[in-house]
C-alpha cells in the first residue's frame, strides 16, 4: 500500500488552515458585535422640561395720607351787630367754635370742614354755625342761637389771638371758662360755675394765666 504523498499532506494542511481561518473570522465577528454592544451609549436622559419663570408681582405703593383741602388756622371776630364774638379753630378738616356775648350767652360748637371751606357746626344746646372760609383769610357766616341768627365775620388770627379755655375745680365748684381774644387785643369771655354763667376776668394772652375766685388757672388754646 502506498503511503500518502506530500501532496496529501499539503492538502490536509490547507484544509486545516481554512478551517482555522473560518473559526477565527466567526469569533472575531462575535467579539466585535459584543464589544460594540457594550460600548454603545445608553439612551440619553430626557432634558428637564423648561418651566416658565414665575412673574414677579410689584407691590402697589402705599398711598400717602391725603392732606385736608383746608389749611389749619384760627379765626376770630365779632357779629355784625357787635353783640357777641365768634372764634373758630380749624385742624385737619375739623373745627371747633365758640360763640360768646361776654355776659351769659355762649355756645361751644363742633363739626367738619368740607373741601370747599364750608362748615356746619353744632352745639349741645342746639346752636348752629353755618360758615365758609374765604380764601383762607376769614370766615363769614351765621350763628343761630335760641332761635336768633347772628351774622359774623372772623378774620384769620395769629396767637395770642384766638380761642382759649380753662377748666378746673375751685372751692368745690366746677369752673369752665372760655375766652375769645381778637387781633386788636379785645377779649370776650364767660366763666360758668356749676353751670351758672358770669363774665370772665381777663387772661394774659401770652401765657393764658387767669385768676378765678382767687385761684390762678391757666387757659389753653383750643383745637378740635
Amino acid at each position: 500500500m502506498k503511503r500518502p504523498g506530500p501532496l496529501l499532506t499539503l492538502l490536509a494542511g490547507l484544509v486545516l488552515g481554512l478551517f482555522m481561518l473560518t473559526l477565527n473570522a466567526t469569533s472575531g465577528t462575535k467579539t466585535a458585535s459584543s464589544s460594540y454592544s457594550e460600548a454603545s451609549p445608553s439612551a440619553s436622559p430626557k432634558a428637564p422640561a423648561k418651566t416658565s419663570p414665575t412673574p414677579s408681582v410689584t407691590p402697589s405703593p402705599t398711598p400717602s395720607p391725603s392732606k385736608p383741602a383746608v389749611a389749619n388756622a384760627n379765626y376770630a371776630g365779632r357779629t355784625d351787630d357787635d353783640a357777641a364774638s365768634v372764634a373758630v379753630s380749624v385742624r385737619d378738616g375739623k373745627a371747633v367754635a365758640y360763640f360768646c356775648d361776654g355776659r351769659y350767652k355762649e355756645a361751644w360748637l363742633r363739626g367738619r370742614v368740607n373741601n370747599n371751606g364750608s362748615m356746619k357746626l353744632t352745639a349741645p344746646n342746639g346752636a348752629v354755625l353755618d360758615g365758609r372760609i374765604e380764601q383762607g383769610k376769614k370766615i363769614t357766616g351765621t350763628v343761630k342761637d335760641e332761635g336768633r341768627p347772628y351774622t359774623f365775620t372772623a378774620d384769620k388770627a395769629v396767637k395770642p389771638s384766638g380761642l382759649w379755655r380753662a377748666t378746673a375745680k375751685v372751692r368745690g365748684a366746677k369752673i369752665d371758662g372760655g375766652w375769645i381774644v381778637l387781633p386788636n387785643g379785645r377779649q370776650t369771655g364767660i366763666v360758668t360755675r356749676d353751670g351758672k354763667a358770669t363774665s370772665a376776668p381777663r387772661i394774659d394772652p401770652e401765657t393764658g394765666a387767669v385768676t378765678v375766685d382767687g385761684q390762678q388757672l391757666t387757659a389753653q388754646p383750643v383745637t378740635p
